[in-house]
């Protein structure tokens, strides 16, 4: 191992997603080695737009990309809702929070945060063609056998390939095997929607003008006659992020079953776009012919790599951890899209296990099981709340019931107050890392309680006592 990465536990991460990627930041940040193992042959991230702001913003600049982010990124303010007439039905406007958290918000592709990320790890760190097969725990160490017959070993694995990980499949295998399942966590994963995302090419901003605008304009649609809604979000580079979501009854769910996987690609999404290009968006210009003005004008304007279609599970995990092998993200929850919080999700996962691990006195077995168990306490209710409230949302946009329509009615007519409790909420949640400087806080809402955090601040001073020490 280099010696430019202190003594520590040994880290393999499985899954270069969003959530991998910023976990390895944290590593390399915190000195601690690691490997990253990737099962494609090239990292090419697909999906849409992703919005980020005040719960993430004191990290980035805790890890130096806070500017950077900010220049690739548009600010974004709320989410308009239209019916299929194009006219302006309510907004959710999410500014308090800016003031709360003193962070903006903003948005931008999917695939220029995945670069931003990328670029923070050295290229050495990172393998890929790695498709795990199996993984075999030991009391010193934990090791996984790849496709191509290679082995490697470690003191920790960390599953972060999605929701059909195979880092989860063989742990699970192991613990049922040893009668300590449980029985919630058997079965597959559950799904009522398809998703179908894509990024255009640069659009003209004279038949596009709200690409003219500095902030973002988000604009969702809901079918009042159709189990469909979508959304078009003008980002940076005069571009427009969309996605269409179908919501499954019983005869869809079979017509797709066929298509069952976490593989996000443009294959299966062909039959999709020719069912939805007629689907209206807001927007484009005035004077401009009206059949522009549709989800099929954006799908025309899209790469054919840059179209995915993807089944939308939905499931928190029991199971976290066993032995020397524990989950993130996907790998261990799987929440509705309409939380719009799966990324963010990811990202915070990271924060929260890096700093244990960052944390640890050895790589025993004893102590990863403390250590992994702070995290996923630390985490566990977040998720819960993200899960339910995804669900909730999902039903605002799920096919035309008297209950859909009554949440859709509240949603309309939620009250000032209780929006302002929601956002309250929404801007405590501000994790930072423990062994980096502490980005200053800000807003007039105090984040909440980050036990990853003030346990382990007490560490600081007592490393730099010990480095002070002398030999």
């Amino acid at each position: 191992m280099s010696s430019e990465y202190a003594d520590g536990p040994n880290v393999m991460i499985v899954g270069a997603g969003l959530g991998g990627l910023v976990l390895a930041i944290v590593l390399e940040k915190a000195r601690i080695p690691y490997m990253l193992f990737e099962r494609t042959a090239e990292i090419r991230p697909l999906g849409a737009a992703i919005i980020l702001g005040v719960n993430v913003m004191p990290f980035f600049r805790q890890i130096g990309i806070y500017d950077e982010f900010v220049s690739l990124a548009k600010e974004v303010h709320c989410i308009e809702n239209y019916n299929e007439e194009r006219e302006l039905i309510f907004t959710m406007d999410f500014r308090p929070t800016h003031v709360m958290g003193g962070e903006l918000g903003f948005i931008l592709p999917r695939s220029v945060l995945y670069d931003l990320l990328l670029r923070q790890i050295p290229a050495d760190r990172i393998h890929l063609k790695k498709r795990v097969l199996s993984v075999k725990q030991g009391d010193i160490s934990v090791s996984i056998v790849c496709q191509d017959n290679t082995t490697y070993q470690g003191d920790i694995l960390v599953g972060a390939d999605g929701a059909y990980s195979a880092v989860r499949q063989c742990l699970f295998e192991q613990m049922k095997k040893e009668k300590l399942l449980p029985k919630v966590d058997q079965g597959v994963l559950p799904y009522s929607c398809v998703c179908l995302v894509g990024q255009t090419n640069p659009l003209d901003p004279e038949m596009f003008p709200e690409l003219k605008e500095p902030i973002a304009k988000f604009s969702a649609i809901k079918s009042e006659t159709q189990p469909y809604s979508w959304n078009s979000i003008a980002v940076g580079g005069n571009r427009y992020c969309w996605s269409v979501i179908q919501y499954l009854d019983e005869e869809s769910s079979r017509e797709n079953d066929t298509f069952r996987s976490s593989e996000w690609g443009a294959e299966s999404a062909v039959s999709m776009c020719k069912e939805v290009r007629s689907f209206p968006i807001a927007g484009g210009s005035k004077t401009a012919a009206e059949g522009i003005r549709t989800i099929g004008t954006l799908i025309d304007n899209t790469p054919k790599d840059l179209i995915s279609k993807v089944m939308l599970e939905e499931k928190v995990f029991k199971t976290w951890y066993h032995e020397r092998t524990v989950l993130l993200g996907d790998a261990c929850h799987k929440v509705h899209p309409a939380s719009g919080a799966g990324a963010l999700n990811a990202i915070q996962d990271s924060i929260t296990l890096g700093n244990w691990i960052a944390a640890l006195p050895d790589p025993s077995i004893e102590s990863l099981s403390k250590a992994f168990e702070e995290y996923r306490s630390e985490r566990y209710d977040t998720i819960m709340a993200s899960f339910n409230n995804g669900r909730l949302l999902s039903k605002v946009n799920a096919k035309a019931t008297w209950k859909s329509r009554l949440i859709r009615y509240m949603t309309q007519n939620t009250p000032g107050w209780l929006w302002m409790i929601m956002m309250k909420r929404m801007a405590e949640s501000r994790p930072q890392l423990w062994f980096l400087p502490q980005a200053p806080v800000k807003g007039t809402v105090p984040p909440k309680y980050q036990p990853s955090l003030v346990k382990n601040l007490p560490l600081v001073e007592k490393r730099k006592a010990a480095v002070a020490q002398p030999v």
